[in-house]
């Protein structure tokens, strides 16, 4: 295996090389950009790099499905840390280009729930077709495919184009979430900020099975920061969920939570617990009474010695 490289979602100029170079070991690897997620993440899983960065999930829409379904179906991998940015698109367009003669607009289907709006106003008659990244949707304008291109400002050198709009965004203060995924191995110790993420089957489809799988959280007071459903492919009805939850797999709670899912659930995949990004202990909020590791430890020797009749 290569220790050296980092995949990421490519070419060069995506947002996704943005957040990897945010990382500071980026600054001693080599980045190689991949033409999509599965590609990145098949690389790690290939031995062709040490790990990938890929986007999971933006504040507009939710869950970025190509990861999570890579995630979940794939070879085994493990998410090792996550990285927040801020996303704020620009209209790329070959240089001489005005508004009036933009017909057609590309970028990473991800951007389209949040430009759709500032398109409605000002593109109203452009045609939106996907691109595998918003860097490569600059590519394709540079090449003359298309006629404009959503994407971050700095990418705009990269692809000889100039920035004809700035600061698109229907949601202020938008941002996107990124992984960084590599081979399973022992999570890092807990910071005390962490999150833990695992995909969840379930077992038959019956009233209250939803449920079921939430209660075991629950009742052991682990806050879910994300749950979304996606068909296994074994039929209408046939979901699995991808969960993330506040807590560190080594915490009492979230280990005795998971075990409890381990006994109701077909199939359980752990995804990692790693470091909250921008979220430092002191942030985080109280446990709720009765959840702490020291009161499960407390009720594991009360029972203990109630078997031995010494309570």
């Amino acid at each position: 295996m290569s220790a050296t490289r980092y995949a990421y979602l490519g070419p060069e100029g995506t947002f996704t090389e943005v957040a990897l170079r945010t990382l500071p070991e980026a600054a001693t690897r080599e980045l190689v950009p991949m033409v999509s997620v599965p590609a990145a993440l098949d690389a790690v899983r290939g031995g062709e790099a040490a790990a990938a960065l890929v986007p999971i999930e933006n504040s507009v829409e939710g869950g970025i499905t190509a990861t999570i379904d890579e995630l979940a179906s794939g070879e085994p991998l493990m998410i090792y840390r996550e990285v927040l940015l801020s996303i704020s698109f620009a209209l790329l367009v070959r240089p001489g280009t005005k508004l009036s003669d933009i017909k057609t607009v590309t970028a990473h289907p991800a951007a389209q729930p949040q430009v759709r709006n500032w398109m409605a106003t000002h593109l109203t008659d452009a045609l939106w077709e996907s691109a595998a990244s918003n860097a490569d949707g600059a590519r394709l304008v540079q090449e003359g495919r298309y006629d404009a291109a959503f994407a971050g400002e700095f990418a705009a050198a990269k692809y000889g184009l100039e920035p004809l709009v700035t600061e698109i965004h229907d949601a202020v203060n938008a941002q996107t979430r990124f992984v960084l995924v590599g081979r399973p191995a022992r999570p890092a110790a807990p910071t005390g900020a962490d999150k833990t993420s695992v995909v969840l089957w379930l077992g038959d489809d019956h009233p209250g099975a939803l449920l079921e799988l939430l209660q075991e959280f629950a009742v052991r007071g682990v806050n879910l920061m994300l749950i979304q459903s996606r068909p296994t492919g074994a039929g209408i009805g046939n979901y699995c969920f991808a969960v993330d939850a506040e807590g560190h797999i080594s915490d009492r709670r979230v280990g005795e939570a998971l075990m409890g899912l381990k006994r109701i659930c077909p199939n359980v995949r752990f995804l990692g617990s790693y470091p909250r990004a921008g979220v430092a202990a002191e942030d985080v909020r109280a446990l709720r009474p009765g959840t702490s590791d020291a009161e499960f430890v407390a009720a594991a020797d009360w029972l203990a010695r109630s078997q031995d009749g010494r309570a």
